[in-house]
């Protein structure tokens, strides 16, 4: 028999579809079918899990799916720096309100029980403006941002920075040139969903520089199952099979500042559900709809959905069966939540210790983890190449296809276009796998002494 929890990492759903659990109503309730069937008291306002809840019940149901994967995962401890990444749609909102909530909790009880020797973690708030490519008029977006800014005010102390950055900057500090850049950049992608792919890339590239430049430990991002099951399909399609354990876990730390996921196991339904009954303000005007490929996906999923209400949690657990990469858990550090959860995870998936793995080789532009092929092409096609041929080579496949432009002067100049933190990311790349390899092998290697010549 199946498990039916949203929350299960045991691999032991066996059965190609899982139905969600139908809660029924207590025979002595039968005479009030909207009572709430968690509190027995209140009226069910909210009808989930084939149940009814109160708001209040359903608020919990979803913190409480929050902090389990915050505690499992080891997300944020009670030293960390955490900066949440605001887009203004309702999975973000909720993260926020939602680490919000934590901080506040452990703030009280550092008040009450005077021990000053266990710091409260801190919150800072990051939103990426990119109106600079999308159709948005100026008053709309001063309104976005006008919004953000009451949203985060109105948050109870302590206090949580406001960063909002322009995704030009990310090319220049001074906006008009780095608009011409990005814009250029953009032009040069023929494919619909490359170009969509590029914007996203750049964004998570910002955001890390947002964090680092700032002194954030970790990166929380809104994205929840409904996110994931598209990604789950879509990486598929664009034949990111290989790499993709690595973007649907709970933790990923590939690049410098950590990123962690704790809404993963809740729908997206859910959180637009739980804005609009706690009065959670949200602004989608800078979110673009997805075109290419990830707009099929995403309706073809929305219609699975409306069809089963199970389906999208189910193409999540099915890929959950796939062995996560050595960097889907929080470094090791000296915090014993953070160890724990560690050695669960390691046990669990029979992992072994970071210093016994190769650096993974990552794609420049997607970041994705290259497969053994791809690494071989990568040490293979080193001679006689342009310094744009040998970036082409570091790519993954399917950002060779969708991204990359198909002749070799086109890539040069999309390459020179490119932000520098993508391009030392190729550079690091190259200098780090040989880095590696010279360590492996130090011991076989002859000492200048013992160098008969």
């Amino acid at each position: 028999m199946a498990c039916a929890s949203s929350g299960c990492q045991t691999g032991c759903c066996k059965d190609e579809e899982v139905k969600e659990p139908i809660v029924t109503l207590p025979t002595n309730n039968q005479n009030h079918p909207n009572i709430c069937i968690k509190c027995k008291s209140n009226n069910g306002a909210v009808a989930c899990d084939g149940g009814q809840f109160c708001s209040d019940c359903f608020r919990n149901s979803l913190y409480g799916k929050f902090k389990l994967a915050v505690s499992s995962h080891g997300m944020i401890s009670p030293s960390d720096n955490i900066l949440v990444a605001f887009s203004g749609g309702p999975s973000s909102r909720v993260a926020l309100q939602f680490v919000h909530d934590m901080q506040q909790k452990a703030q009280k009880n550092l008040d009450a029980s005077g021990d000053r020797s266990l710091p409260v973690f801190t919150v800072g708030v990051a939103f990426v403006d990119e109106a600079a490519i999308s159709s948005v008029s100026c008053q709309e977006v001063e309104q976005v941002i006008q919004d953000l800014q009451v949203i985060v005010s109105s948050l109870a102390p302590p206090k949580k920075e406001l960063h909002i950055a322009k995704i030009e900057n990310l090319f220049f500090t001074n906006s008009d040139e780095g608009r011409d850049r990005l814009r250029e950049l953009l032009n040069s992608v023929g494919d619909l969903t490359g170009k969509e792919d590029l914007v996203l890339h750049l964004r998570m590239l910002f955001l890390q520089k947002i964090a680092s430049e700032n002194g954030y430990s970790k990166l929380v991002l809104g994205s929840c199952t409904s996110r994931v099951a598209c990604h789950v399909i879509s990486a598929t399609v664009k034949g990111q099979g290989y790499s993709l354990p690595a973007d649907i876990q709970y933790v990923d730390a590939r690049s410098d500042i950590p990123v962690v996921f704790p809404l993963r196991d809740c729908l997206r339904q859910e959180l637009v559900t739980l804005c609009c009954i706690k009065c959670l303000k949200t602004n989608e005007v800078l979110i673009q709809p997805c075109s290419g490929i990830n707009a099929l996906v995403s309706s073809f999923v929305r219609k699975l959905q409306e069809e089963n209400a199970s389906r999208e949690r189910t193409i999540v657990r099915t890929a959950e069966k796939l062995t996560p990469f050595h960097f889907n858990s929080i470094p090791d550090t000296e915090d014993c939540n953070v160890q724990l959860a560690s050695q669960r995870r390691k046990k669990k998936y029979n992992i072994k210790s970071h210093e016994s793995w190769p650096p993974e080789s990552l794609c420049p532009i997607c970041n994705s983890p290259l497969n053994k092929r791809e690494s071989v092409n990568i040490s293979s096609s080193g001679k006689c190449l342009t310094t744009a041929d040998i970036f082409r080579t570091t790519c993954c496949s399917s950002c060779q296809f969708q991204i990359l432009p198909n002749n070799s002067t086109s890539v040069e100049r999309f390459y020179s276009l490119l932000p520098q933190p993508m391009i030392s990311r190729a550079e690091d790349q190259n200098g780090g796998n040989i880095c590696w390899l010279r360590e492996q092998i130090q011991d076989c290697l002859l000492s200048e002494d013992e160098d008969g010549s």
